[in-house]
């Protein structure tokens, strides 16, 4: 400047400057104090020291200055304005490392990282998180919060997600928790899957239980126990043996990778009443039976828990009947004979008639004052 006399003091001040080259935006020096306010202040090797206000150095107000650096470090800084008003440089470090923090948050993104940060606040839609500077929107469905819970309570704590939408132009950043505990799901899924064979043995826990059985929980997959293997005996309900939450031993009898699908065995069913079924009942006996179903051609009756047998259509009456109903009754108790037994094929044929004595011969014997003798 050529009259100095006519110059203001900033003026002058700034035309030192410039002659010394701090007009660069990004600066770097060396601190020589951080106050008890978190300000950093720095030897810029010019005529004016800098600052670094507490609230320009981290976009967390939290962060202490202490922790990261100490006097005599070399510190990197963005000018923010020449005069401060008391004669120094005023200087931003959050501002110079959010482009640094963009480019390492881009390269998490990129490599699918998992990010652990703090919920800074909640609406209705989802929580709000912060990385270096940069906002994070989780929307409630991909949280891992549940639906009717306080998000109040989750102010302040911390959250795991992956970022599934980065556009950085629109500051629109979408995480997700859900994506991390879907691929933990399907790692467990896959390891399981490739280790599964028929025989072996699982601990799980019963989740629901239908009609025709129960489905048991083996850490993850689940798989179907038929009521055929959890006892013998038919028409059974499965909640007369188990209960929901209880934990099972199972064993794999079958199982379809392609299609997902795991049938069960019971190791503590009751032993097979067939195995051993010569040992109380033969050909000829007369046994007392439970009428347990109606089909057109006869009635199953149950012999005991596991073990049923037909009466055919054919052996319920000596009278001809349109259906077996015509005679029986759901849950009537009756004396029947055994006419066959096919052990292999666990099939029992039984007989009303035969055991009332409906064959001529024993009709004639109930008649009062009859007598027969081989003379005739």
């Amino acid at each position: 400047m050529e009259n100095n006399e006519n110059c203001s003091f900033e003026e002058l001040y700034n035309e030192s400057i410039k002659k010394e080259n701090i007009l660069e935006k990004i600066v770097k020096g060396t601190i020589i104090e951080i106050t008890s306010k978190g300000e950093i202040y720095v030897d810029l090797g010019y005529k004016a020291d800098g600052i670094i206000p507490k609230k320009e150095y981290s976009f967390n107000i939290e962060d202490d200055p202490n922790k990261e650096f100490k006097v005599g470090d070399e510190i990197t800084a963005e000018i923010l304005k020449m005069n401060d008003g008391l004669g120094n440089v005023l200087l931003s470090y959050k501002k110079m490392k959010i482009n640094q923090n963009k480019e390492k948050f881009a390269k998490k993104v990129n490599n699918q990282e998992i990010i652990n940060s703090k919920i800074n606040s909640i609406n209705e839609k989802g929580v709000i998180t912060e990385v270096d500077g940069i906002r994070v929107f989780i929307p409630l469905s991909l949280s891992g919060i549940k639906r009717d819970a306080n998000l109040e309570n989750y102010v302040g704590t911390n959250i795991e997600y992956k970022i599934i939408e980065y556009n950085p132009e629109n500051r629109k950043v979408i995480g997700s928790n859900k994506i991390i505990t879907d691929e933990i799901k399907q790692k467990k899924e896959n390891e399981f899957w490739d280790n599964i064979e028929i025989g072996k043995k699982y601990c799980g826990k019963v989740v629901t239980i239908n009609p025709y059985g129960a489905f048991v929980d083996l850490g993850g997959i689940q798989g179907l126990l038929h009521i055929s293997e959890i006892t013998w005996k038919r028409n059974a309900n499965a909640g007369d043996y188990l209960k929901v939450a209880q934990d099972i031993e199972v064993e794999v009898k079958d199982f379809d990778k392609e299609n997902k699908k795991i049938q069960l065995s019971y190791p503590q069913k009751e032993a097979n009443p067939w195995n051993t079924i010569t040992e109380r009942y033969n050909l000829n006996d007369v046994v007392n039976v439970t009428i347990k179903k109606f089909m057109p051609f006869g009635a199953f009756a149950e012999l005991e828990d596991g073990v049923e047998g037909l009466i055919h259509i054919s052996q319920i009456s000596d009278e001809r009947i349109a259906k077996p109903q015509d005679k029986l009754e759901l849950n009537q108790k009756v004396d029947t004979k055994i006419i066959g037994m096919d052990l292999e094929n666990k099939k029992i044929e039984l007989s009303i008639k035969e055991v009332q004595g409906t064959n001529i011969e024993d009709e004639l014997k109930d008649v009062e004052g009859v007598t027969f003798s081989s003379e005739g």
